[in-house]
């Protein structure tokens, strides 16, 4: 390519915020990338990971070609062309199924570090080869996606852009001035029509900072708040008695546990929040039309976060919000992904044989790699996730990746979790390669163009997924299913169907061309008054909780206390330049910050005679860190707080002392619990 053009891409990241991107490349080469003004949503703006994106395209450290590591671990690592790649791994899966009499010793660890459509082929490549062993689950959302199928029937959330429709809004343990930016435009807009804005969070937040009134609650305890406000919306007679008996289901359940269990002077307690405060937040939120609420993914980790979740969405419930402009119960939303899924969904072989795939646990990887017996796992393949880094008893982990016979991880960078491997997939970025993406946030759908040509010698996940099943076939015929040759622009079109193009109001996937598509109408959710629960309403009393193991009712369950040897409670919330492992290694993100720290609050610190950048070890016994301090007041004078991240060429890794511990729900919609992340009890000393 010579001159100068400019392409549409999307961001594929796991993020809110998805946003769309206009490329610049100039004989070949990106030179910038902008926001595209195309979507109302990101209105042609970026985040800082997202201008760094040049950064990532032309870094240094990039993995430029296959490479095999002599000695797991080691970093004896030695280049490899791509057919002596594919031909060890083709061999190992054809000596597992000799030996096993099946693939299923082959386990698939693939989550959210691409969320392109096309990068569903991973999922694809596994089934092709018969029945495998999955990862499956979310360390992400999942208590909270139970929650809301439970109450709701499913995930929907109003289009984020009519928050600016809001009165009252209350920011229950999310940061998006953070961790969805673009949000803050229309939170802060809302607030200049005379919407007030309320932030709950354990840590005063930058989003808090910017709130109308911050109320600091006690980690885990959001339930017992939501109830306490209930319970005075109930006694005041502020609920929505006319919605309530056209909509719902066991109001009257709810309204009788509210009166025998709930009093605000518990709430009070329990949350360390004062009554009068309870009361006035309260009075508003229900006096106030319409009232929403923005529910965080933080506050559903721990134990008891799923029934945290259905105590707040029945105060949207209880007051008639849901279904209204302004109002509801925001969470998340997958309305948009009704793609076809032409790169996953594909035939096994015909002598596969077996009951299907099995199921591990994502969220408890290590211990269940190495309990899986009958048969054991002895390969793994890593892709679009770094399980070393993001997931809880690294120590366990690394034992499993130990214990296998290959371990395959198709990457970008040189990270721990490559860094455990026996082969290295160099792959390409977003913009090397065409796709299509949506968010779970806002409603709008995205082309992503090939921007510029692979670099290097890197490949996308569908390419490596074809090249494997030639050579898997060219080894032994039938061997696998998955297609040899195809254009990926072709293939990026495959996942389109008369419903996406309805829903988007396109002709074709090409009309994607033009610019990015909004969903056309159904951008308030509930608003046809048609839940996807049993009952077809809102339910209170959900069966389907009941047999899911949990109380039919929006009730409190007790949270984690600490025990007396690790009395603190370590939080380990999202930095605002990084996407997990992914942004900070960049030499952009390294410049601002290149290390982490251990934030602690004055009270706390000299109680432990912590002074700015002393270092502390963090301990409790599964793993210890060791990092500086960082006093500050933003964090709870009981609590530490340590920004989870991976940070290029530094021992850091708060995963060492975060426990597999399940949080309360997330089975139903992800096959899985989530992971109670923030219910991790350490104590401290200085070093």
């Amino acid at each position: 390519m010579t001159g100068t053009q400019v392409f549409r891409n999307a961001c594929p990241r796991n993020c809110y915020d998805t946003c769309a991107i206009l490329s610049t490349v100039e004989n070949g080469v990106l030179k910038k990338v902008d926001g595209d003004p195309g979507s109302t949503y990101t209105r042609g703006r970026l985040c800082a990971k997202g201008y760094s994106y040049t950064r990532s395209v032309y870094s240094p450290d990039r993995i430029k070609y296959p490479m095999r590591q002599k000695g797991r671990g080691t970093g004896n690592w030695q280049r490899i062309s791509w057919d002596e790649a594919y031909t060890e791994i083709a061999q190992t899966i054809l000596k597992i199924k000799k030996q096993y009499g099946s693939t299923l010793p082959i386990c698939l660890n693939k989550y959210s570090g691409n969320f392109d459509i096309m990068h569903y082929g991973i999922e694809g490549m596994l089934t092709s080869i018969g029945n495998t062993t999955r990862a499956t689950g979310t360390p992400c959302w999942p208590a909270g996606i139970d929650a809301q199928t439970f109450d709701f029937g499913t995930i929907v959330c109003n289009d984020p852009e009519d928050i600016v429709n809001s009165k009252y809004l209350i920011i229950w343990g999310a940061n998006p001035a953070w961790c969805s930016v673009h949000s803050m435009y229309f939170i802060k807009e809302a607030q200049r029509r005379g919407c007030k804005i309320v932030a709950i969070d354990p840590l005063l937040s930058q989003t808090a900072s910017k709130a109308d009134l911050y109320i600091q609650i006690k980690t885990s305890t959001d339930g017992a708040l939501a109830l306490g406000m209930a319970r005075y919306i109930l006694d005041n007679g502020l609920y929505d008695g006319e919605w309530l008996a056209k909509n719902s289901k066991g109001a009257e359940e709810f309204f009788g546990y509210l009166k025998n269990n709930i009093t605000l002077e518990w709430a009070a307690e329990k949350t360390g929040v004062p009554q009068h405060v309870i009361e006035t937040l309260a009075r508003e939120y229900a006096a106030t039309k319409p009232a929403n609420i923005w529910i965080g993914y933080g506050m559903q980790r721990h134990t008891n976060g799923g029934q945290n979740v259905r105590a707040i969405d029945a105060l949207a419930a209880m007051t008639g919000n849901i279904g209204k402009s302004g109002g509801g119960a925001q969470y998340a939303q997958l309305e948009t992904w009704g793609f076809n899924y032409h790169a996953m969904i594909q035939k096994k072989p015909e002598n596969s044989g077996g009951s299907g795939d099995r199921a591990i646990n994502i969220n408890n990887f290590g211990a269940e790699v190495l309990n899986a017996k009958e048969p054991p796992i002895k390969m793994l393949w890593i892709a679009c996730r770094g399980p070393i880094t993001q997931d809880p008893e690294t120590a366990v982990v690394k034992k499993a990746f130990e214990a296998m016979d290959l371990v395959v991880t198709a990457d970008m960078f040189m990270n721990p979790t490559v860094e455990m491997s026996d082969i290295v997939l160099p792959i390409t970025t977003t913009f090397e390669t065409p796709g299509v993406n949506v968010s779970y946030w806002h409603y709008w759908m995205s082309l992503n163009e090939q921007a510029i040509k692979p670099m290097f010698e890197a490949k996308n996940d569908v390419t490596i997924a074809m090249e494997l099943s030639a050579k898997l076939n060219q080894m032994e015929k039938g061997s696998c299913t998955y297609p040899t040759s195809g254009d990926l622009a072709e293939w990026v079109g495959k996942e389109f169907n008369a419903g996406i193009h309805k829903q988007f109001g396109i002709s074709g996937w090409q009309d994607l061309k033009k610019g990015p598509a909004k969903a056309k109408g159904s951008l308030v959710a509930w608003q046809d008054g048609k839940f996807r629960t049993p009952s077809g309403k809102y339910e209170f009393w959900s069966e389907e909780a009941r047999k899911y193991g949990h109380y039919p009712l929006p009730v409190y369950v007790e949270e984690m206390k600490p025990e007396s040897k690790y009395p603190l409670r370590c939080i380990s919330p999202h930095w605002k330049l990084n996407i997990h492992s992914q942004f900070q290694n960049l030499d952009w993100m390294d410049t601002v910050n290149n290390a982490p720290c251990l934030e602690i609050h004055p009270s706390l610190a000299a109680k432990y005679g912590i002074r700015e950048r002393d270092s502390v070890k963090m301990f409790n016994d599964i793993g210890y860190i060791v990092l500086p301090a960082k006093i500050s007041e933003l964090v709870p004078p009981d609590t530490v707080a340590v920004y989870e991240a991976w940070y290029k060429g530094k021992k850091f890794n708060v995963n060492y002392t975060v426990k597999a511990i399940p949080a309360d729900m997330g089975k139903k919609a992800t096959g899985s619990p989530g992971i109670a992340f923030h219910d991790n009890f350490v104590n401290i000393q200085k070093v």
